[in-house]
């Protein structure tokens, strides 16, 4: 209902009251029954809700609302009088009672006066303090996303120098896969500049730019470095915060493959297990040393979970039994789904 059907229902109900009160009490009992208050009541109260909204109506809330009021009140009730004279037939105003009535018309007029007048301030109150609400809720909101810009600012590009210092060395010995590496790093930072702007991304984008980031990669370690992603197609579609997955593979890097010998293998197994997302980055390096759990990348990806998700989404390292370490980001989502599981669980890897 509209706030004016809601105000012309209680102020009938209002003024239905007054006449069963007055018929009760035995108000002109001789010659005016609860039919004949009705009507008077009826009369008095909507000339008082009628002429005072329309009279209070661009008024400034303070003392000179309830100055016009005071003013405006008795013409109201003179005017409901007369109507009801005139609808009734009854009564009139050389009638010996009639400034009972009025007295009656102008106390019950001023008790819903003030009653409309106080839950109208409350109401101006109400929607005072939700605006304010609103406005710290999108101010904390502001400062959330600035701090969420500065954490995903502040992902380390420690690789890129590497990347250049192996970009400058192929120049002269292999100018192709000099190339073939600025255009790599080139759509790498592309992405990443562009995930670095925006306030959402895709899974997929994610993914894509994590290609082409271990890519890079490959030319500096060459075979030394392997990797598998597996991920349902259907997964690629939901959104991801951007930089929030390259930190836990650089992690593994960094960490577990360039320390080994041999290098090593780094799967990316992502599920969705009813409303959680399990994205799991392995590898079967050097395993966890506590540079790896202690880095800033890892620190980074822990703030941004906390402040994307508060204890909903979460972080874990662990070591794998046949070698090499585990890190499990779990991300609340919106649809249930199950993915089987990822064959390399057989070998002690997600």
């Amino acid at each position: 209902m509209t706030k004016l059907t809601l105000s012309l229902i209680a102020t009938f109900a209002y003024n239905t009251a007054i006449a069963g009160l007055l018929t009760a009490t035995g108000w002109m009992a001789e010659s005016c029954g609860f039919g004949c208050n009705f009507v008077f009541s009826q009369s008095i109260g909507l000339s008082i809700a009628i002429i005072s909204s329309l009279t209070l109506a661009r008024m400034p809330a303070g003392w000179l609302r309830w100055a016009a009021l005071a003013g405006v009140l008795p013409l109201s009730v003179a005017v409901g009088l007369s109507l009801g004279f005139a609808l009734t037939g009854f009564g009139a105003w050389s009638h010996p009672q009639i400034w009972q009535a009025m007295w009656i018309g102008l106390f019950f007029g001023l008790l819903a006066s003030i009653t409309f007048l106080l839950v109208e301030r409350i109401g101006l109150l109400n929607a005072a303090v939700k605006t304010r609400q609103l406005r710290l809720a999108e101010q904390d909101r502001r400062a959330m996303e600035a701090h969420l810009k500065l954490l995903q600012a502040q992902i380390e590009p420690h690789f890129l120098f590497n990347t250049l210092a192996n970009v400058n060395s192929l120049i002269d010995s292999d100018p192709v896969a000099a190339s073939r590496l600025l255009d790599r790093l080139n759509d790498w930072l592309r992405a990443a500049l562009a995930q670095a702007r925006c306030d959402a991304a895709t899974l997929g984008d994610e993914l894509t730019m994590l290609e082409n980031y271990l890519h890079i990669l490959k030319t500096r370690f060459d075979e030394r470095l392997r990797w598998q992603m597996d991920c349902a197609e259907d997964l690629r579609a939901l959104p991801f915060p951007p930089m929030l997955l390259q930190p836990l593979v650089e992690n593994a890097v960094r960490h577990g493959i360039e320390p080994k010998l041999g290098g090593g293998e780094i799967y990316v197994y992502i599920t969705r297990e009813q409303n959680m997302l399990h994205v799991l980055v392995s590898d079967s390096g050097a395993g966890l040393g506590e540079a790896a759990c202690e880095g800033a990348g890892l620190s980074n990806v822990r703030a941004r979970v906390a402040a994307l998700y508060g204890e909903a989404g979460s972080l874990s390292l662990k070591n794998n039994e046949v070698g090499g370490a585990t890190a499990h980001l779990t991300l609340p989502v919106g649809t249930n789904l199950f993915v089987r599981p990822h064959p390399c669980c057989t070998n002690g890897l997600p």
